[in-house]
């Protein structure tokens, strides 16, 4: 069995993390990090330290109505996508953790072609 980072929880709730293949299993937010445990394989896990955490980037559709799917960028391994039944629960629990201005809004598809085009207006 896998030993949990966190001494106490502030949330459960179900989710899924999409790396690699969809897992669907436990999201647990608590005074050391985040963390995933999968439902089905117990090898597979996912633990993030607060300390480790350099931003979480929302992504936000219809004017804040809908968040589909939020990330957690490390310093070090990267980004992590997961989604959540409440993703508004979640991001509240991760901001008592990481500073508000840590938490951005990714993104749209239509701003990322408008940025590629402003960088390179002659290709």
């Amino acid at each position: 069995m896998v030993q949990s980072l966190n001494t106490k929880s502030d949330l459960v709730i179900q989710g899924t993390s999409h790396l690699g293949l969809t897992d669907y299993g436990k999201i647990m937010i608590g005074d050391k990090g985040f963390e995933f445990y999968d439902d089905r394989d117990v090898s597979n896990y996912i633990q993030i330290p607060w300390t480790e955490v350099k931003q979480v980037v929302v992504s936000v559709m219809f004017g804040g109505k809908w968040i589909p799917r939020y990330a957690i960028q490390t310093k070090k391994n990267g980004m992590f996508t997961f989604s959540s039944k409440d993703p508004k629960r979640v991001l509240r629990a991760i901001r008592v953790y990481v500073k508000p201005e840590d938490i951005v809004k990714s993104l749209t598809f239509f701003q990322v072609v408008r940025r590629a085009f402003k960088r390179n207006p002659k290709k």
